[in-house]
């Protein structure tokens, strides 16, 4: 059985030679992102912002397509609808209205009369910007952690090293898809929270993946230069490295195209952070080894190794 490569065998490519070409795009996106992020601001969702939360159950299965329709007509800004369990219950959250509890009460009374009578209200509830701020504090919270927690089982994985290369890789994808989302002003719920937390997931396997070819080759090739030995590595993994991505972008992009408005933003994130996570393990948590002065003596035990020299053929 011959398996699919999308990588020559034998591949050379010097991915090196790009690694300061690649930092100084990657620090410039990620200052812009910034200056996005503290001038223009995100597009926070209603998960933040606060707003009303209807659920509502219809006499048959709902005709999502029909019920946005309605409500979309009244004028009350960002409405979203959302199966809820069965067929016939539907989640509905309108942004916050102006005016305090009497703007609120009146949109619910004008979302009311656009669903028709024979919609049963089983929970009407207001949801404030305190809630909201609550909100943004558990999600940067549950980001820090992850990365916290990624740093110490690679720094335990593997090296030092190894740790601070991942994160900084991590950080990079994580400001730049924030930076994405102020720039496109495209809206920030919960649900893009949880598409960060699964792009350093998978940004992560993507860069153990290359990481444990690193370590692997440092034990094999033990007078080769750690310039060529990236290489040698990178080149060894590219395969996997293509194959798995654009088999996760085929799914995200039909999720994108076809599994409608519920979903589009956080199918978009994933669709983001698949390309920028592929694109950071190459080019920025594995040149990033040779500037932290990687050694070969903690990775291999029992011998006594020289380290090689870097072999910059650049510097």
């Amino acid at each position: 059985m011959r398996l699919v490569s999308f990588v020559p065998v034998g591949t050379k490519i010097n991915f090196m030679q790009f690694r300061r070409f690649a930092a100084i795009v990657s620090l410039a996106l990620i200052v812009g992102s910034a200056g996005l992020f503290f001038t223009k601001g995100l597009n926070f969702g209603i998960d933040f912002r606060g707003g009303i939360l209807l659920e509502v159950r219809t006499p048959d299965a709902a005709d999502l397509g029909k019920l946005r329709g309605e409500l979309s007509e009244l004028g009350l800004g960002e409405v979203q609808l959302q199966e809820f369990g069965k067929p016939t219950d539907v989640l509905v959250r309108i942004e916050r209205q102006p005016g305090g509890e009497i703007g609120q009460k009146i949109a619910v009374d004008k979302a009311k009369a656009a669903l028709g009578d024979e919609v049963s209200y089983r929970r009407i509830e207001f949801v404030g910007p305190k809630v909201g701020g609550e909100l943004i504090e558990a999600g940067v919270t549950a980001v820090l952690l992850a990365l916290a927690a990624m740093l110490i089982y690679i720094w335990f994985r593997f090296e030092w090293q190894f740790g601070i290369g991942a994160v900084v890789a991590l950080l990079h994808d994580v400001v730049l898809t924030i930076g994405i989302f102020s720039l496109l002003s495209l809206e920030f719920n919960l649900s893009t929270v949880a598409a960060i937390l699964t792009i350093a997931g998978y940004s992560i396997n993507d860069t153990v993946v290359v990481y444990d070819r690193v370590r692997e080759n440092l034990r094999k090739f033990k007078q080769m230069t750690l310039y060529d030995l990236l290489n040698l590595s990178i080149n060894g993994t590219l395969s996997r490295t293509l194959l798995t991505s654009v088999t996760t972008l085929i799914a995200l992009c039909a999720l994108y195209f076809f599994g409608g408005e519920v979903i589009k933003g956080f199918s978009f994130a994933m669709i983001w952070g698949v390309l920028i996570g592929t694109y950071s393990s190459i080019f920025i948590a594995v040149p990033l080894l040779i500037y932290m002065k990687l050694r070969r003596t903690g990775l291999i035990v029992g011998e006594e190794i020289e380290d090689a020299p870097t072999g910059n053929p650049v510097d």
